[in-house]
């Protein structure tokens, strides 16, 4: 899956589990996204670097284990622009796209 699908996806669900009161990650755990379950935790990581996400605790244990405690794991305000940004640019793509299949020559 593209790494960008894969984050939107992430996002997009934590949007919808905000009225829960923990998230729902088996709709996007790694296997869902059919990624390893390494390149997930990146994922995890990374939003967390960039403030779309707060909340998920990512912990090495001595022998180099990683696991993500993700019951916590929330959407932040700069996550939700992310997502209204995309939604725009997709939107305006597929406008786009619409005028170069009904004009010819372009």
């Amino acid at each position: 899956m593209d790494n960008f699908k894969a984050v939107y996806k992430i996002l997009s669900q934590l949007e919808k589990d905000m009225d829960k009161p923990e998230p729902d990650i088996d709709k996007i755990n790694n296997e869902v996204l059919c990624v390893s379950e390494t390149r997930w935790l990146r994922y995890i990581e990374m939003m967390s670097d960039v403030g779309y996400i707060k909340g998920a605790r990512i912990v090495r244990d001595i022998t180099g284990d990683v696991n993500c405690d993700c019951s916590e794991m929330r959407i932040t305000l700069k996550g939700l622009e992310y997502l209204q940004e995309n939604a725009i640019m997709r939107k305006i793509y597929n406008a786009a796209r619409g005028i170069k299949e009904v004009t010819p020559g372009l």
